[in-house]
């Protein structure tokens, strides 16, 4: 059964923006053109208003200063691996054979810190699991927050929308009757996008959260890939000739296209060098950390050889089929994962005019890290 609404804090937020007070209807107004404030907050004729109107996108104009480098700790170290505090009571279904898991009867919300010390461990080995039944997205978004800082600084994204007052929540967001997917498909042939998050930055994202907030009654359903076992794919010479080598990763892209579609750029983009094949801290596994929406170049190769070799790894990645798991979001799922040893990609697979809905928590981890090479080998 889905967890019961907490009716007040929504029910403000949906007074306060029809209330034409404040800032808070114009701030949703003050967004891209494709977003249309009128349509999320009241419905449309063929979509109810938003679930949650204190979670819509809201835009402004503030810039902050580059990131500056911060001490990061691995609560997944101290983590009991039989997972008392965690799995007591739960039940557990792995989605594969080689990546992800679905857990009913465990309450996020509720856990101890040695419980979130486990989530992390969890999460680590398992890559990507989706918790059913969650009260996230009904707590008030300042408490889901502090869940999520326990385990790293809180990210601001660059260029995506945020509550108001929460520019931490990274939103995810198709408004009600649109249907551009359509116009999408005249160009592409598939909206598979895999990457792992703002890998541009210095320290990237460990343990995230994604949590369902309104969605299609089908589609949007979200791919994720096991960046270690593709690594362990890969031959002993392989993966000798990976390691030491590292690339480019770039925010400035993102900027730019952010820029050309009139949306904002909170923070001046950057770019830094990571290694290709990157180590858990918890886990010590090693892992392939490279991504075609962010990797650029492979410092020291002329052009055609890094595009060769980044190419090689994207498509081995991106036909792993065997290696990869499809979650099927729900109404009050929570899906974490572990954002240094795994790619996802969202599904573009609706265009019936249903809105999508979701908010991520992104607490930062350390800066990505190689150790020696030692010979793994899995056919």
């Amino acid at each position: 059964m889905a967890p019961a609404l907490v009716e007040v804090p929504i029910q403000e937020a949906v007074n306060y923006a029809k209330s034409g007070t404040g800032q808070y209807k114009e701030a949703f107004q003050s967004g891209p053109k494709t977003f249309q404030a009128d349509a999320e907050l009241e419905g449309t004729e063929k979509q109810p208003p938003a679930k949650y109107p204190n979670y819509l996108p809201t835009w402004n104009d503030k810039k902050y200063p580059p990131l500056e480098p911060f001490e990061h700790y691995e609560h997944g170290k101290d983590a009991d691996a039989s997972f008392p505090n965690l799995l007591k009571g739960a039940e557990v279904v792995d989605l594969t054979a080689n990546v992800g898991a679905e857990v009913h009867g465990v309450q996020l919300s509720k856990l101890t810190d040695a419980g979130k010390d486990e989530l992390a461990l969890f999460v680590a080995q398992k890559k990507v699991v989706a918790f059913r039944d969650q009260d996230f997205a009904d707590l008030p978004i300042s408490d889901a927050l502090k869940i999520g800082e326990y385990f790293g600084r809180h990210h601001i994204h660059p260029t995506s929308g945020g509550p108001e007052g929460h520019p931490e929540v990274h939103l995810v967001h198709r408004g009600a009757d649109d249907t551009t997917s359509r116009d999408f498909f005249e160009e592409r042939t598939n909206s598979v996008t895999w990457h792992s998050d703002i890998t541009y930055e210095r320290q990237p994202p460990g343990t995230t959260f994604l949590y369902l907030l309104d969605g299609p009654a089908a589609g949007g359903d979200t791919l994720f890939a096991n960046q270690a076992l593709a690594y362990r794919r890969l031959s002993p010479e392989f993966q000798k000739r990976l390691h030491g080598l590292k690339a480019v990763h770039s925010g400035i892209e993102q900027a730019e296209n952010s820029r050309s579609r009139g949306g904002i750029v909170r923070r001046e983009p950057v770019t830094h060098i990571h290694p290709i094949v990157r180590t858990h801290p918890a886990t010590g596994e090693k892992a392939l950390f490279v991504n075609p929406q962010f990797t650029r170049r492979i410092i020291g190769y002329k052009k055609e050889e890094s595009d060769y070799l980044l190419n090689f790894l994207y498509d081995h990645i991106a036909k792993g089929q065997d290696f990869q798991a499809r979650v099927k979001w729900a109404p009050g799922t929570v899906v974490v994962w572990d954002n240094r040893v795994t790619a996802h990609s969202a599904l573009l697979d609706w265009d019936d005019g249903a809105r999508r809905h979701l908010a991520r928590i992104t607490p930062q981890a350390e800066a990505p890290y190689e150790t020696p090479f030692e010979t793994s080998f899995e056919y």
